[in-house]
């Protein structure tokens, strides 16, 4: 994907990922899933964001310019996966909720081998872990999962996105 595609914002890009393809380059080929789910954390306002308390050395990679991957351990044994999107300076990350089989992020990161070491990886010229064309299936917005922590506000807006499933 073009870094045209990474400059929108995370509440843009997170529906527009839907259908593309999460590759990941490993000894055995290219793994090559479709992009099911995902959602958007949006500033510091979003109290759901990690960048909500303000820029630390963990946060660092959400202020960034859109088109590297943020990969962070969830509950010390998840690693879980964002797209950082947008404008350098403004934080904000699309989570990659699900792909392919795969219907959690930590799932889906344990089967393809993400982890720690892909934090930070250029998804626009990276030949390790990247992003790339696929058709744009419908999808139903809803309040995002697992973020007790925020604010009501920010937990029930609808910034989570999963694609139909198509019926058979």
């Amino acid at each position: 994907m073009t870094q045209e595609f990474y400059d929108k914002n995370a509440v843009e890009l997170a529906p527009l990922l839907l259908g593309k393809f999460l590759c990941l380059k490993t000894e055995d080929g290219v793994l090559k899933l479709p992009i099911t789910e995902t959602e958007a954390y949006y500033t510091e306002q979003d109290t759901a964001c990690h960048a909500h308390k303000g820029r630390t050395k963990r946060t660092e990679l959400l202020y960034h310019r859109g088109g590297c991957a943020y990969v962070y351990l969830c509950y010390g044994m998840y690693h879980l996966m964002n797209v950082i999107c947008g404008e350098e300076n403004v934080p904000q990350g699309v989570l990659i909720r699900g792909a392919g089989e795969y219907d959690g992020p930590g799932k889906l990161t344990r089967a393809m081998g993400i982890d720690k070491t892909h934090n930070g990886v250029d998804l626009v010229n990276g030949d390790v872990l990247w992003i790339e064309e696929g058709p744009q299936p419908a999808y139903r917005a809803t309040p995002r999962i697992g973020i007790n922590y925020a604010t009501e506000e920010y937990r029930n807006i609808l910034w989570r996105f999963v694609a139909e499933k198509e019926s058979k």
